[in-house]
């Protein structure tokens, strides 16, 4: 019995100690075929860029959660040439991605499949909505 029990207990630390293990990393800090954006250079890019167009690419989810206003809800595992050619006039209109933040690939994923279209002015909030509300910034729900 009691070498049951410290097997259990040992395979209980193995699963945890896997789990751990199998935390998200960082993404990585840039992306080429972009420019990386802080919070405070979204707000300059809405405000100074008419055409942007603001993809979030969180899973709808998350998204529920709340999102940066004017956003469209476009989850990586949706991005495409059909889904980014119905959201974006050209190839040539700015986009911006975001997504959760540092260690939430989705935006990095949803860039790089614009960049592979062919897509030329792309924005990459990597700091995401975690940066967002760090700083207080509005979120719409």
């Amino acid at each position: 019995m009691k070498y049951t029990k410290n097997l259990l207990f040992f395979l209980v630390l193995l699963m945890f100690s896997s789990l751990v293990a199998a935390e998200k990393k960082d993404v990585p800090e840039t992306l080429d075929g972009t420019t990386k954006v802080t919070a405070e250079e979204v707000i300059e890019l809405i405000e100074s860029t008419d055409d942007l167009v603001v993809i979030d690419a969180r899973k709808t989810s998350d998204r529920e959660k709340g999102w940066i206003e004017g956003s469209v809800g476009l989850p990586n595992t949706d991005t495409n040439a059909d889904s980014l050619a119905k959201v974006l006039a050209a190839k040539t209109t700015p986009v911006m991605f975001y997504c959760n933040g540092v260690k939430c690939g989705r935006s990095y994923e949803s860039a790089q499949i614009a960049i592979a279209e062919g897509y030329s002015k792309i924005y990459w909030f990597r700091g995401g909505m975690e940066e967002w509300e760090a700083k207080g910034l509005p979120v719409v729900k």
